[in-house]
């Protein structure tokens, strides 16, 4: 073939890569359902209200409750001692702390506030046989108020929540999820349930709420509360 009908393609420019920054960010279990966007104030129009505390932070702290040095430790970062009585909770600064077994605890902080509080425990335990884990990523809170608050729990689960006396706690089976349920005063109830079955648990706890009315409550910060204050 003749030089001169030769025709070279041009080597294309390869396309610039548009620079995109990675911007990470968290999103509640439930965002899906669009709780926000239903919340209202409460009233007597529903006897079942309900919303989900997101967001939370969730440490979890282990060691030996006979031991001075762990014991110590934990009370110098939170200002108190770690619960000792099975099923019962107990406020500090930042948040609750409830007793998970004899040997474990679980902490509830502000998100914003859990990284520190980790650091300041680790640094207090370092040299005490303790473990101190970052579980934020895995649980979730779901507040329940109204007059039929008790009632939708016995729907869903076979323990005597009639009992659950303020400052108490309970860890028990709801259909098919273990869930924690505990109590700071007698307006609500707190259910610390796993991320991985939020949806099931908000969908069951939907469900046998309708007899009696289900209205998702605003939810608003409070200063006195212990735990409302986190949100």
């Amino acid at each position: 073939m003749p030089k001169t009908n030769l025709k070279l393609a041009q080597s294309a420019q390869p396309q610039a890569r548009a620079r995109v920054a990675f911007a990470p960010y968290a999103q509640s279990p439930l965002h899906g359902f669009s709780l926000g966007a239903q919340a209202r104030r409460q009233d007597d129009s529903c006897g079942v209200w309900m919303n989900e505390l997101g967001l939370l932070g969730y440490v979890i702290v282990r060691g030996d409750a006979q031991d001075g040095a762990f014991v110590k430790a934990c009370q110098t970062v939170l200002g108190i001692a770690l619960p000792q009585e099975p099923g019962t909770v107990a406020p500090f600064a930042h948040g609750v702390a409830l007793w998970q077994a004899p040997d474990e605890w679980l902490l509830v902080c502000a998100r914003s506030a859990c990284q520190a509080s980790i650091d300041a425990l680790e640094a207090a335990l370092q040299d005490v046989h303790a473990q101190v884990v970052d579980n934020s990523g895995g649980l979730t809170m779901v507040y329940l108020s109204g007059a039929h608050q008790v009632t939708l729990l016995r729907h869903v689960g076979v323990y005597d929540f009639d009992a659950l006396a303020p400052g108490r706690l309970a860890s028990t089976v709801c259909g098919k999820a273990t869930l924690t349920v505990f109590r700071h005063d007698l307006q609500g109830i707190f259910v610390i349930l796993r991320r991985s079955f939020a949806d099931y648990v908000w969908r069951l706890l939907s469900k046998s709420a309708r007899p009696y009315g289900l209205g998702i409550a605003a939810v608003k910060a409070d200063a006195s509360h212990p735990v409302l204050r986190l949100v």
